[in-house]
């Protein structure tokens, strides 16, 4: 008699990734639409927001690298959110030349009124975890972005 293979949970866990990145988009794009936002525009935001959350100053370079845009690119995608309100260049107090930015408070409310609902259900399920869960979770979710990273270096596969 021969032993049965193990479970493989892994594929199964991969097309649920997936499934959920596929569900997130959806639900960006259809934020993006709704407010007259490129897709880029909206990722530009949650670049900018998480620059703030982490005490990072933003300035132009950093959104450029954080979306992968030359300068060029990134002033385009500034002038936008600007022109929408969203978005305010400042002078940064300790050096004239450097220009900072942030996420307007009608960005914010704009965010978390649609986002909000969802952020909040997503708290209350992760408050409901055993510290191991998690544990386990948050080190699923930081290799998962190790990974991600890792392979975004790489490129694609040589033919």
């Amino acid at each position: 008699m021969t032993a049965e293979p193990p479970d493989r949970h892994g594929p199964q866990t991969v097309h649920q990734l997936r499934a959920l990145t596929v569900d997130l988009e959806a639900l960006a794009a259809e934020f993006a639409r709704r407010n007259r936002l490129h897709p880029t525009d909206l990722r530009a935001l949650i670049a900018l927001l998480d620059a703030a959350r982490s005490g990072t100053p933003a300035t132009p370079g950093l959104l450029g690298r954080e979306l992968r845009l030359n300068s060029a690119g990134a002033t385009a995608v500034l002038d936008r959110l600007e022109r929408l309100g969203h978005v305010r260049r400042t002078r940064d107090p300790h050096d004239r030349r450097r220009v900072l930015l942030e996420v307007t408070e009608q960005a914010v409310a704009l965010g978390e009124s649609y986002f909000g609902p969802l952020i909040a259900d997503t708290v209350a399920l992760v408050d409901g975890l055993s510290p191991a869960e998690l544990a386990a979770v948050q080190g699923f979710l930081t290799s998962m972005r190790a990974l991600v990273a890792r392979h975004g270096e790489a490129g694609p596969p040589s033919e």
